[in-house]
């Protein structure tokens, strides 16, 4: 018996009901630490490296105190670096911690270390995703991520299922429209839908996704 979209989000949720925020100790608020970690999450997801080694990395950086933008910058490069190789991140983890610095500094000589000021000078959901990508490491894939995540305490974002979430409604049997999609859950849980659905796209095997 075919099961109603209703269902299948149920489903879903019980088996993803994280949104990589959530996964990496973010307690996502329309604060500016916790908006400031998930651009640095985002950073990292943006690389070739698996999610997972991102997410721990990203709670990794923060358990070195690499909360803030002006805590990133008093860091030493060698002190975010080793934060990055006990994630896993060993690949990008010199690039990465000279990206973090450079992207520490600009958010705090521009916006004053506080990302809500960009989205109000932004004024509009385009014109956000631009401006993130000013920061190193942080291309339309990471902007995007960010969107993901950061929608549900920026509506101003919603909906925003990019091409990946809507690959893993697809394969699932819900609907390929953000707004479709949207109406399934409440707002704030958009970002843990979005996220869900990228984890099913990212599944590499060949059961059920759901099951």
């Amino acid at each position: 018996m075919e099961r109603a979209p209703e269902q299948i989000v149920d489903a879903l949720l019980q088996r993803h009901g994280l949104s990589y925020a959530q996964e990496a100790g973010i307690r996502l608020r329309d604060t500016p630490a916790p908006l400031y970690q998930l651009l640095v999450l985002c950073n990292l997801l943006s690389a070739r490296i698996g999610a997972p080694v991102a997410v721990a990395s990203a709670r990794e950086l923060f358990a070195a105190g690499c909360t803030t933008p002006e805590k990133m910058r008093a860091a030493t490069w060698r002190h975010r670096v080793s934060a990055l190789g006990r994630g896993g991140y060993k690949r990008y983890d010199e690039r990465t911690s000279t990206m973090l610095g450079d992207g520490a500094d600009l958010l705090l000589h521009t916006y004053g270390g506080d990302l809500r000021r960009l989205r109000d000078a932004a004024g509009g959901s385009r014109e956000i995703l631009r401006r993130l990508q000013e920061f190193p490491g942080i291309g339309p894939t990471g902007a995007s991520i960010f969107a993901r995540e950061a929608q549900g305490v920026w509506p101003v974002l919603a909906p925003h299922l990019d091409t990946k979430a809507l690959d893993g409604a697809r394969r699932i049997g819900l609907p390929d429209d953000a707004a479709a999609l949207a109406d399934l859950v409440a707002p704030d849980q958009l970002p843990v839908l979005a996220s869900a659905l990228v984890r099913v796209a990212l599944d590499r095997t060949k059961g059920d996704p759901l099951g």
